[in-house]
């Protein structure tokens, strides 16, 4: 091999090593929890905070802006709840008038109530911590027996948010399972108002995702949550629901 050649060996072989790629492997690591309240305003970047504070102030005027009152104070449970009830029944009145044709079923999920709505004041600011993703208002069309399989599901769960039927729940089972007043019948199909998030299964409701056909509205849950409080509010009424025995649990 002359020295030629070996030059060009050698060159080959320090390419080769020098791009390759370095693997990185975490062996150790520790955290610390900063508290975020007054003890860290001796160590906030005071620029900063003249910076956000004008922001600050037109945030929270919008926020602050009162839009309606709530007769009682709504929390989300199961079986069934105020505020559970509430949004269920909104999603399925707003999803009616967007279709132009009755709607089956409101379905919304107890995780996705992110907050209490006390008695009082309803701020957009509290429809914004209610509800502070951008979840959009979809259409369903849904066979009967994965509707079932879904209430099913509820039942195991102890309950979710529904609108438009009645169930018991009897040792973790679905039972007396009716829509608008009918039995629910496994062959038909049914509309329901949902958001996105649970259209596409998740939550553990993957019969959402097993629809017919499905039509995305284009409004926003929480824009569909403020134009009713505030139409509710320009007709005199006050924000409130009730147990009306959607779903009980068997003695």
């Amino acid at each position: 091999m002359n020295v030629k050649n070996s030059f060009i060996i050698f060159l080959f072989i320090f390419a080769s090593v020098s791009c390759s790629h370095k693997t990185w492997v975490v062996t150790h690591a520790t955290s610390t929890k900063i508290a975020l309240d007054s003890s860290t305003e001796a160590i906030a970047d005071k620029n900063y905070e003249s910076y956000l504070q004008p922001l600050k102030e037109r945030v929270g005027a919008k926020m602050n802006v009162v839009i309606g009152q709530a007769a009682e104070t709504m929390k989300g449970h199961g079986p069934e709840s105020l505020l559970s009830n509430f949004s269920a029944d909104v999603y399925k009145r707003t999803a009616t008038v967007f279709l132009g044709e009755k709607v089956d079923i409101g379905i919304v999920n107890l995780g996705g109530l992110r907050t209490v709505v006390p008695a009082g004041n309803i701020t957009v600011g509290k429809v914004f911590e209610l509800m502070p993703f951008e979840n959009e208002l979809v259409i369903l069309w849904l066979k009967g027996d994965k509707l079932d399989e879904l209430l099913q599901y509820f039942a195991s769960m102890g309950g979710e948010g529904v609108s438009g039927l009645r169930m018991v729940i009897d040792h973790g089972k679905a039972t007396n399972i009716t829509i608008d007043g009918k039995p629910l019948d496994k062959d038909k199909l049914y509309t329901i108002a949902t958001n996105d998030y649970l259209a596409g299964g998740n939550d553990k409701m993957i019969q959402l995702a097993q629809h017919v056909k499905r039509v995305n509205t284009g409004i926003k849950v929480r824009d569909m949550l403020l134009d009713y409080i505030k139409n509710e509010t320009r007709k005199g009424n006050k924000i409130q629901s009730k147990l009306d025995g959607r779903i009980t649990i068997s003695k």
